[in-house]
């Protein structure tokens, strides 16, 4: 770690975060995180004096075509706002740990939106407190005592960005339709960190050909200090890169050490009323996380029906019903769970999907912005929905993250522009924890 630090000191280099969705601070601490794209907010951030931030494109959430816009606008943006300041950056995509998103449509736009193409991509998805870790170039996804292929998972059968590859190298050839074949994905192993060190990390991206995708399995944050300490030694020799990595890399890329758990005073998560908890993700460990929480709590459930939600003719009247439930649940005391009917309604294309998700998502940001009564803090669980209710109902445009209130979820304290000013807003991963992962942290967060 002290010869990272001392590498990204020398280099003067921001590191710029690419998030699709809200969770990309799941391992890291002390950052800003950014919704406005603007020159003029890209330049304020890369002039501060932290060495990264995050910006948030929640281009999970939308058709491939507006993600592909949207992350070359803001690539743009950054490169525009680098030219005015003099400040030298290095972007990174960030990479759900199970393989979901935009890729590799996302990376070729940002890639073509900069004025310096990069000499090859690194795709680094290791997620340790998610359990997602990559052994002999395989993701594998903990479930209590197992690792199951990622392949193997419901995270693979996703509506819209579904796949059957767990080894990386089948997934990039998969996933480019073949443009990219996978005996010319290079690999960076476990033993390669760990009996070879930085200097194997070095030989082995030096001799990437250009243009060339690289992998890096890892089991620990060691494995990627390991391979970020090199990388900054390749890096320092003239090459660049372009990363799609998940949250242990960026931990190690930003030179971070451990960080223990947000207390309830440091969130300012104590006193008297309840918190406002919102669930849309609808992946099964979601469903069966919920489940636990209004079995053995004695939190107000309240389901919005996503039928009605989706139908105009019965939209708003749906989205009221549910504020004036949340908010005789608040006025009482208690927490109110707010969460989407658990049938998963299906598109005939998986643009279609995502344009289902996200009318929902605008509906639960709808019913978060109608619900009038203060409370202690807002929990939001899953990535899409996180994003619109922070942008439309919380309206945050830049938030700072101090920290995890569990292993891998982030917390957010929202800015003074934002709904409610200082106020702590959990954002909770569908696809992390236990059974009881979201039952545990809110009993914490209520001090029992």
């Amino acid at each position: 770690m002290p010869h990272i630090d001392a590498a990204l000191r020398a280099s003067g280099r921001k590191i710029v975060i690419l998030d699709d969705d809200v969770m990309g601070t799941q391992s890291v601490h002390d950052i800003a995180v950014l919704m406005d794209w603007s020159v003029d907010g890209l330049r304020a951030e890369l002039a501060a004096d932290e060495r990264a931030f995050f910006v948030v494109t929640n281009s999970r959430g939308m058709p491939s075509a507006q993600a592909q816009a949207v992350n070359t606008f803001i690539a743009r943006n950054i490169s525009e706002a680098a030219r005015q300041t003099g400040v030298d950056f290095t972007i990174v995509s960030r990479l759900d740990s199970t393989l979901r998103g935009h890729f590799p449509i996302e990376m070729h736009a940002i890639e073509d939106a900069l004025p310096q193409k990069p000499d090859g991509w690194i795709i680094a998805p290791l997620f340790l407190e998610g359990g997602r870790y990559t052994i002999d170039d395989t993701q594998y996804v903990a479930d209590a005592e197992w690792l199951i292929p990622v392949g193997e998972t419901e995270f693979a059968r996703d509506a819209a960005f579904g796949f059957a590859a767990s080894d990386l190298r089948q997934w990039v050839e998969e996933k480019s339709k073949g443009k990219v074949a996978a005996d010319s994905v290079v690999s960076v192993s476990i033993e390669d960190l760990r009996l070879g060190g930085p200097s194997r990390v070095v030989e082995t991206l030096s001799a990437l050909p250009i243009g060339g995708v690289c992998v890096v399995n890892g089991a620990s944050n060691r494995d990627m200090e390991v391979f970020v300490q090199g990388l900054l030694q390749v890096e320092a020799s003239g090459r660049r890169f372009l990363f799609r990595a998940a949250a242990s890399f960026i931990k190690a890329l930003l030179g971070q050490s451990e960080r223990a758990l947000l207390t309830p005073e440091e969130l300012g998560a104590t006193g008297d009323g309840g918190a406002l908890i919102v669930v849309g993700s609808h992946v099964p460990r979601t469903t069966r996380q919920l489940n636990h929480l209004l079995a053995n709590t004695d939190a107000t459930g309240i389901e919005a029906q996503v039928a009605r939600l989706l139908s105009n003719d019965t939209r708003q009247v749906e989205i009221e019903r549910v504020v004036n439930a949340a908010e005789d649940a608040l006025l009482s005391g208690g927490n109110a769970v707010v969460y989407t009917s658990r049938a998963v309604v299906r598109g005939h294309s998986a643009d279609y999907n995502l344009a289902i998700g996200h009318q929902v998502s605008q509906a639960l940001a709808e019913i978060v912005a109608g619900v009038g009564v203060r409370h202690r803090y807002i929990l939001v669980k899953g990535g899409a929905t996180s994003g619109i209710v922070a942008t439309n109902a919380l309206q945050v445009r830049r938030a700072w993250s101090p920290g995890q209130a569990s292993p891998g979820v982030p917390v957010w304290m929202l800015g003074e522009e934002a709904r409610h000013p200082g106020m702590a807003c959990v954002i909770f991963p569908g696809n992390v924890g236990g059974e009881d992962a979201l039952t545990q942290l809110v009993t914490r967060l209520d001090g029992r």
